[in-house]
């Protein structure tokens, strides 16, 4: 048996909260009636219909995917470019990206049927951090990487405060690999920072979510996560 609002929220129709919003607005009927009760329980057999629709109740699943460079993050897209989906066919639950990576960056994204989760994820108060290795023009200046690290003013807000160091410099190509760690998650944040302090990106890839790492994947393979790892990230989100 679990929350209604759990398994609207896991069946990838909207966030834990605003299922209870449904509850409370009378949009949720099980079996047939109306439950505006927020502690209602389900189990499988119960039909759930949001909005008159039946939902399925999908097993929660959870993937590591290497996205390669030039694949949209969605489930869909309007001019008919690859998007991260197209590499889970042999996958039935109907998953989708937690947050995204630019279309340019490659690197470690995670996908799921499982709203919740993707929430807890993506809120910026439980602070997730996501590691960047970037290829960047020129090399950045002591003052610049600490610039990084105490956070960039980017269209009138501050970033919050970052993780970052220079791995490597290359005098014939001038430029430089540095390492970023964030929490946030606007759009193109990353490039943006290094703009900011004037190094733009020439290449820019995830290597780690939270403990998470790629480890022998090449890209566009997947692996589904473990169950200890599914408990570690949530763990890091409420601590």
């Amino acid at each position: 048996m679990e929350r209604l609002q759990k398994v609207i929220a896991n069946a990838g129709i909207t966030s834990r909260r605003k299922a209870e919003n449904f509850i409370e607005d009378g949009r949720v009927k099980v079996n047939g009636k109306v439950v505006r009760e927020l502690g209602t329980k389900v189990s499988h057999r119960d039909a759930v219909q949001v909005d008159d629709i039946l939902i399925d109740k999908e097993e929660p699943v959870y993937y590591l995917l290497y996205k390669p460079k030039q694949v949209i993050s969605a489930v869909s897209d309007d001019k008919n470019r690859k998007v991260v989906t197209d590499y889970f066919e042999d996958v039935n639950a109907r998953i989708f990206p937690i947050g995204r990576l630019d279309y340019d960056t490659s690197g470690l994204l995670l996908l799921t049927n499982d709203g919740e989760f993707a929430n807890m994820m993506m809120h910026p108060k439980n602070k997730i951090y996501k590691t960047y290795i970037a290829k960047v023009e020129g090399k950045p200046t002591k003052e610049e990487i600490e610039s990084l690290k105490r956070g960039i003013e980017l269209e009138g807000i501050k970033t919050a405060p970052a993780k970052a160091r220079v791995k490597s410099t290359t005098k014939k190509t001038n430029s430089s690999i540095i390492e970023i760690s964030i929490h946030e998650g606007r759009n193109h944040q990353v490039r943006k920072m290094f703009e900011a302090i004037g190094h733009p990106v020439i290449k820019l890839k995830r290597e780690k979510y939270d403990q998470l790492t790629l480890g022998n994947l090449k890209p566009g393979e997947k692996r589904e996560l473990k169950p200890i790892e599914v408990k570690k990230l949530k763990e890091s989100a409420v601590t």
